[in-house]
């Protein structure tokens, strides 16, 4: 039911932005999340040294979650964009291209790309350049972060399960996307 709610969310926002109901670009990223001892799958990543969870979001050019998947934090992040990117091909059978950064290269992004019948791009930061430099489009994935991250329950994975937290995140996102449209002149 919340899969329903959220999905229906997205097509009425995009349509209320003025773009088609379904989109045809998407962004993939992950965030790895802290969890409490409650839950059932945890794993460590030793890059940003979090032992908790990695969520795996695919969103819209608007930053509207299309497809999440949450896996274990050691999975790599080429890994975890599997079942991601496969699941909002699944829904949004009109996706063409996905852009995504230098973490996702690689033979199963190659295989997952031949697959699924989805352009995957890499898109880099200019070589020499340091600290956050906004790449194109790519900023609009860790926005979404951000939005998710505003919600005291979704902050940290306080959750058992990691269906229940997938729940949690499209919650956080519904209640973005209905204040986005209560302010919407349409």
């Amino acid at each position: 039911v919340v899969k329903k709610m959220h999905d229906a969310l997205v097509v009425e926002l995009r349509v209320a932005e003025g773009r088609n109901p379904t989109p045809s670009l998407g962004i993939v990223d992950s965030q790895s999340t802290k969890t409490t001892e409650l839950a059932e799958s945890r794993g460590f990543d030793a890059g940003k040294k979090v032992k908790g969870r990695k969520r795996h979001i695919v969103v819209d050019v608007l930053g509207m979650i299309i497809a999440i998947a949450v896996t274990v934090a050691s999975v790599q992040d080429r890994d975890g964009a599997v079942p991601a990117v496969t699941r909002a091909k699944l829904e949004y059978p009109t996706l063409i291209k996905i852009l995504a950064d230098s973490a996702y290269k690689g033979d199963v992004i190659e295989k997952l790309s031949a697959d699924s019948g989805v352009d995957l791009e890499v898109t880099e930061r200019a070589i020499g350049t340091k600290g956050f430099l906004p790449v194109r489009k790519r900023w609009i994935v860790e926005r979404t972060f951000a939005w998710i991250g505003r919600y005291r329950r979704t902050s940290k994975d306080y959750e058992r399960l990691a269906d229940t937290e997938e729940a949690v995140i499209r919650w956080a996102m519904i209640r973005t996307m209905a204040r986005r449209l209560a302010q919407s002149p349409t």
